[in-house]
């Protein structure tokens, strides 16, 4: 029920783990295992896991503005620390790149000096693009902070 916000959470650099699949059992014994916070839109799994967020909303701005009043050490800002995919950590590609870069990479912003990251888990990889600024407007507007 909230996949878009687990990917916006990973992009603010959150360890954030998307139970796709998974019991509502599971959910409560690895979210206290974990020492995690269940945020969901299930209100019987939100009375079931002690500390958990009920999110109210279907809005994906709505959500994270739950979040980050439940728990305001989110940061509002884009991170390049976790994969939007895997949950996996983010490594920046140092020198030339050696690896062979998907389509759609800009190689000559790359050759120019673009930061590239790369998944340590699944090795996707990341740089900053018109995406990124589009997400960043949101992030701005959604948390009410001012662009710098």
């Amino acid at each position: 029920m909230v996949g878009s916000l687990a990917r916006y959470l990973r992009m603010l650099g959150c360890d954030t783990e998307y139970a796709r699949g998974w019991s509502d059992d599971e959910i409560v014994r690895r979210a206290r295992a974990e020492e995690r916070v269940v945020l969901t839109r299930d209100r019987e799994l939100a009375r079931r896991a002690p500390g958990s967020v009920l999110l109210t909303s279907p809005r994906l701005a709505d959500q994270l503005r739950a979040a980050w009043s439940a728990m305001p050490a989110i940061p509002t800002e884009l991170r390049f620390e976790r994969c939007t995919l895997c949950n996996g950590t983010l490594a920046r590609v140092t020198g030339t790149p050696s690896i062979d870069l998907p389509a759609g990479v800009p190689r000559d912003r790359v050759a120019a000096g673009l930061p590239l990251y790369r998944c340590e888990e699944c090795a996707h990889i990341y740089w900053e693009g018109s995406h990124t600024a589009e997400v960043r407007r949101r992030l701005n507007e959604w948390s009410g902070r001012t662009p710098t």
